[in-house]
C-alpha cells in the first residue's frame, strides 16, 4: 500500500544518465586483429558518436553497432550502445543488451544500474529493487542508489525497509542531508515526533538553507501546537528567501487567525507589492489554497492583499475565483467586474459574470451582459458561442442564429461558430439546415468527429442514408474509438438497420463508456423490446426515466405501454 506522504519521485533516476558523448576512447586491438579492421572499428567508433552530436540516433546506432561486431567483447561499447537505445526510447534492446552484460559480468554495477533504471520505466518495481540492492552490496559507495532504493519502498509504503535503506545511507555518508531528511519523514509518519524533529535538525546542520526541511518541520509543530516554533521556523524560511510565496502567504494567515491583524497585514501587503512586478505571485497564492480546497484561506489572503492595492485586476480576478468557489456567486460578479478590459483575465472574468447571472437564475441578466459586450467588441467569436448557448438554453433559436450568421461572417473559417450552429438548427428541429452546417465543419476539418457523428446520428433518426450514416460514424471512430455517445450511434444506425445484435453489442459498450447516459438506456430498452425481452426493456426504460430531467413523455409513454 502506497504512503500518501511519501510521494517519492522516481525522477531520482535522472540522476543516472551517464555521458553518452565521450567522443574518444581508444580501442586497443589484439594482437591477432589486423590494423585495417582496427581502423575501421576506430572510425565507426567515432561516426557514431559524431552522429550522437548531430541528434541522428539511428545512424549513431548503426555505427556502434557495426564497432561491436570488431569488438564483440567490450562490454564499454555495449553499454554505450544501451544508452544509445534508451535515448531513443526504446527500452526493451537495451533490456536485452543490458542483460548479456550482466551475463557475462554479474558485478558490473553501471550495467546493474541501467538494468534497475529500465526495469522502472518498465513498471517492474520488484526486478529494479533486486538489481539496485545488488548495486549497494557490491559498491556500497553507490550514494544516489540509496535514495532511488529508499524512494521505491517509501513509495510502496515499505517504511521498514526505507529506513533502513536511509539508515546505511547515513552510515556511509554521515555528511550527507537527504538521508536524515528522509529518516525523518518516515519517524514523522509513524508519529515519533522528537525523532522525527532531531534528524530535520541535523539535516539543516549540514544543509543551513533547506527550506523543504523546514517545511517538514512546520507540520511536526503544528501537530503538537507549538505556534512559536511555527512562526519562528516560517521567519528563518523567509530570511532566507524573502520571495517565498508559500511561507508569507502561511505566516500571514497564522496571524490573521490569531488576532495578530497588524502582522498579518505587513505580510500580505507585502505580497501585493510584489504581484505588482511579480504576475506569477498572486497564480501561487490561488494555487496553495484554491488546489487545496482552502477557499476561507484564499479570501483572507487577498482581501488582506486588496487593502493595500484595491485597484488591482489580478487580485481582483484570484477573488472572484475564491468566492465563486464558497458559492458567494454576488460577491464573485463583484469582483470580476473590477477587471479592467486590458487586463490578460478580462475575457475569462466576462464569462464568468454571466455563467454565474446563468446559475443564480438570472439568465435574461446573462443574455443582456454578453450582448452589451458584443456591441463594443464584436471581434470576440467565443463570446458570442456563449451568448448563443444561452438563448439555446432559453429556446430562442432565431436569435441564437442571428449572432451566430453575425459573428461567421467576421470569422468564416471558425469551426466552432459552425458546429454551434449546427446545434441551435438541431434543437430547433431545421434537421436538413443542421446537416448543412455540420457539412461544413466536415469541409473545414475533414476529422472532426463530432460532425461526422452528428450528422450520421440525424441520418439515423430520420431513418435516411443510413449506409452513409454508418460510414460517417465508423470515420468518427476511427478518431475517437472511445467515445460512449459516438459508439451509440453506430449502435442506432445497426438497430435503423434491422441488426439487433450488432446494436445490442455496440449500445452495451457504449452504456460502459457513458454510464446512465438516459439516450443510450433508451436505446438499450428499444433493442431489447425488438429482441422481444420486455423485462429487460422495462429495466432500461426505468432507468432511462430516472436520469431525465426533461423530455420524459416519450420515456413515460413507453414504460406505461409494456406495463
Amino acid at each position: 500500500m502506497k504512503s500518501k506522504l511519501f510521494r517519492v519521485s522516481i525522477l531520482f533516476i535522472a540522476f543516472l544518465f551517464y555521458p553518452a558523448c565521450t567522443l574518444i576512447k581508444s580501442i586497443a586491438p589484439g594482437d591477432e586483429v589486423s590494423v585495417k579492421k582496427t581502423e575501421n572499428r576506430y572510425y565507426n567508433y567515432i561516426e557514431a558518436h559524431l552522429n550522437i552530436k548531430k541528434n541522428n540516433l539511428d545512424k549513431a546506432i548503426y555505427y556502434l553497432t557495426k564497432t561491436i561486431k570488431d569488438d564483440p567483447e567490450n562490454l564499454y561499447l555495449q553499454r554505450e550502445l544501451a544508452i544509445f537505445y534508451l535515448m531513443q526510447k526504446d527500452n526493451l534492446k537495451a533490456l536485452k543488451i543490458v542483460k548479456n552484460i550482466i551475463d557475462k559480468n554479474p558485478g558490473d554495477i553501471e550495467a546493474l544500474i541501467m538494468y534497475g533504471r529500465i526495469k522502472q520505466s518498465l513498471e517492474q518495481i520488484d526486478d529494479a529493487k533486486k538489481a539496485y540492492e545488488k548495486v549497494i552490496a557490491n559498491d556500497p559507495a553507490q550514494k544516489k542508489i540509496y535514495l532511488i532504493l529508499g524512494g521505491i519502498y517509501m513509495e510502496e509504503g515499505d517504511l521498514g525497509k526505507a529506513l533502513k535503506t536511509y539508515k546505511q545511507l547515513v552510515d556511509k555518508y554521515p555528511e550527507f542531508y537527504a538521508g536524515y531528511f528522509f529518516i525523518g519523514k518516515i519517524y514523522a509518519e509513524h508519529g515519533k515526533i522528537v525523532d522525527a524533529e532531531k534528524e530535520f535538525l541535523k539535516a539543516l546542520d549540514l544543509e543551513p538553507d533547506l527550506e523543504e526541511v523546514r517545511f517538514e518541520l512546520i507540520e511536526l509543530y503544528k501537530s503538537l501546537g507549538e505556534e512559536q516554533k511555527i512562526i519562528k521556523t516560517y521567519k528563518e524560511i523567509l530570511e532566507i528567501d524573502s520571495n517565498n510565496i508559500r511561507a508569507a502567504l502561511e505566516l500571514g494567515l497564522l496571524y490573521y487567525k490569531n488576532g495578530m491583524i497588524k502582522d498579518s497585514d505587513n505580510l500580505f501587503n507585502d505580497l501585493a507589492a510584489k504581484s505588482l512586478s511579480d504576475s506569477e505571485v498572486i497564480k501561487k497564492v490561488a494555487q496553495i489554497c484554491l488546489d487545496k480546497k482552502r477557499y476561507n484561506d484564499a479570501i483572507i489572503a487577498i482581501e488582506g492583499m486588496l487593502k493595500s492595492l484595491p485597484g488591482s485586476s489580478d487580485i481582483h480576478y484570484a477573488a472572484g475565483m475564491a468566492y465563486n468557489a464558497i458559492n458567494d456567486k454576488e460577491t464573485a460578479i463583484v469582483h470580476f467586474k473590477q477587471v479592467p478590459q486590458d487586463s490578460k483575465f478580462y475575457q475569462n472574468s466576462v464569462i464568468q459574470i454571466s455563467f454565474l447571472y446563468r446559475d443564480l437564475g438570472k439568465i435574461r441578466e446573462a443574455i443582456n451582459f454578453l450582448e452589451n459586450l458584443i456591441k463594443n467588441i464584436p471581434d470576440k467569436p467565443e463570446l458570442t458561442l456563449y451568448l448563443a448557448s444561452f438563448y439555446e438554453e432559453n429556446e430562442e433559436f432565431y436569435k441564437a442564429e442571428k449572432v451566430l450568421k453575425k459573428a461567421i461572417e467576421i470569422d468564416p473559417d471558425n469551426i466552432e461558430l459552425h458546429f454551434r450552429l449546427g446545434v441551435v438548427y438541431d434543437k430547433w428541429d431545421k434537421k436538413d439546415a443542421a446537416i448543412e452546417s455540420m457539412k461544413t465543419v466536415i469541409s473545414l476539418e475533414p476529422h472532426n468527429a463530432n460532425a461526422l457523428n452528428y450528422v450520421g446520428y440525424i441520418y439515423a433518426e430520420l431513418g435516411i442514408n443510413l449506409d452513409e450514416a454508418e460510414r460517417l460514424i465508423k470515420e468518427a471512430l476511427k478518431h475517437m474509438p472511445d467515445d460512449g455517445y459516438i459508439t451509440d450511434s453506430l449502435g442506432w444506425i445497426y438497430y435503423k438497420k434491422g441488426r439487433y445484435k450488432d446494436a445490442l453489442k455496440l449500445l452495451k459498450k457504449a452504456i460502459d463508456l457513458a454510464p446512465d447516459d438516459p439516450t443510450i438506456l433508451e436505446h438499450l430498452g428499444d433493442v431489447y423490446l425488438k429482441m422481444t425481452n420486455k423485462k429487460k426493456a422495462l429495466m432500461f426504460y426505468e432507468r432511462s426515466l430516472l436520469k431525465r430531467e426533461k423530455d420524459r413523455a416519450d420515456i413515460e409513454k413507453k414504460i406505461q405501454d409494456l406495463k
